[in-house]
């Protein structure tokens, strides 16, 4: 690739600027968008609609956001009135996609943080009035620390995730392999297992939107719902669950401090 292939000669445009990132995108814009782009719809996720129902609403709120992706879920936030949102990205691909989207999308509460948040949450004492994990806890090398450390920054969280049962995992062939090993193990006193999930050859797709670790720790779904429990969280519903999901059972919650 030569260095003059980095520029562009016609007039700009949105899909100019998405287009920098073609083939990698997992989002589909909104409708009324007209861009081509992925075939996902986050930015018209009806889990995230129905997270925003369970907190009565985000109007005036202040969101912290981790693994934004694409800025999908930002931008519905920023749409039901947040008044701010603090996204954090780990990845350097999927944070420019973000940037890309705030100026595409003209999102103005939305600012875009790029670093680890288990670092960030280390380090901050800022409490926020709502907190969305979506997508992001199976990739975590402890999701038992992330989970504690989201239960300081907020009272209210959404999470969507996977989660690990053995009798589905070990009756699909292409997730099996994924899943060699677990352990039992505690965090801040509270005990559970973690099995090992390694990306294999999903690391070498360009679009690759995993964790920073070639493998991360799942947790079961008893141990997800028992640990934000011990760590305060004990108003908790479910929705969206799907024990078939292509990649493993998967669930929807939000959990509430009382």
């Amino acid at each position: 690739m030569e260095v003059l292939d980095n520029y562009i000669k016609s007039a700009p445009n949105s899909q100019n600027a998405l287009d920098i990132f073609k083939g990698e995108w997992a989002s589909m814009f909104p409708g009324n968008a007209s861009l081509a782009a992925g075939v996902v719809p986050l930015f018209e996720d009806g889990r995230v609609a129905w997270a925003i129902e369970q907190f009565n609403g985000v109007q005036g709120k202040h969101i912290l956001e981790f693994g934004p992706l694409e800025a999908g879920h930002t931008y519905m936030l920023e749409k039901h009135g947040a008044a701010s949102i603090t996204a954090i990205e780990a990845n350097s691909r999927a944070y420019l996609k973000c940037l890309i989207v705030k100026e595409v999308m003209e999102l103005q509460k939305a600012h875009f943080l790029y670093g680890d948040c288990v670092e960030y949450l280390r380090t901050s004492t800022k409490k926020f009035d709502v907190c969305l994990a979506s997508g992001i806890l199976y990739h975590m090398a402890n999701p038992v620390e992330l989970i504690s450390l989201i239960a300081k920054a907020s009272d209210q969280v959404f999470i969507w995730t996977h989660y690990y049962d053995g009798d589905i995992i070990h009756s699909q062939p292409h997730l099996s392999p994924k899943f060699p090993a677990q352990v039992g193990t505690e965090y801040e006193g509270f005990n559970y297992t973690a099995y090992r999930q390694e990306y294999q050859v999903a690391l070498n797709y360009a679009g690759f939107c995993g964790g920073s670790s070639a493998f991360s720790h799942w947790l079961s779904r008893e141990d997800i719902l028992s640990c934000l429990k011990y760590f305060g969280l004990t108003e908790i519903q479910v929705n969206f669950e799907q024990l078939d999901h292509i990649n493993g059972p998967c669930f929807a919650l939000v959990a509430m401090r009382p």
